[in-house]
């Protein structure tokens, strides 16, 4: 014989409701996330470069940008600019984005997915630059121009 349990309460489905809602959104923004942080780029405006990257996009005034000593590096063989602790960021295999401290001890904004060519970019704002991008001396002939016309 089977005896049926008291109905709960109209509350407690309302928040059950709620916790499912609450997942869904959370589920959402983890896959926006997801999809967002494979797909940083790099725009090269008037007067300022802009890194866009999920939570770790920022602008940079030109000016505050030390092209002269920017260079693209393969970080394979064994170099000081290689990334070495994540303090803030997202390491995956084949995917780092965010801030790190490189071998050397310096400061760096990091969006990498590949680490043969990569742009190294100091600043004056206390951190470089280490980016990933499909034409690194194309990106920086542009940038070395526009910062000469400026």
């Amino acid at each position: 014989m089977e005896f049926q349990i008291t109905p709960a309460s109209p509350g407690a489905t309302v928040f059950m409701l709620g916790l499912a809602l609450l997942m869904a959104v959370l589920a959402i923004g983890f896959a926006w996330l997801a999809v967002s942080a494979t797909r940083p780029s790099v725009v090269l405006g008037d007067s300022a470069l802009t890194l866009k990257a999920p939570l770790y996009g920022r602008s940079i005034e030109l000016s505050r940008v030390r092209l002269e000593e920017a260079r693209v590096v393969n970080l394979e063989s064994g170099t000081e600019l290689r990334p070495k602790i994540r303090t803030n960021g997202i390491g995956l295999p084949g995917l780092g984005i965010g801030w790190f401290r490189l071998t050397s001890g310096e400061k760096a904004l990091v969006a990498m997915s590949a680490r043969d060519r990569v742009l190294y970019v100091p600043t004056d704002e206390g951190y470089s630059l280490l980016l990933s991008l499909e034409r690194p001396e194309a990106f920086l002939e542009q940038a070395t121009r526009m910062k000469k016309g400026s």
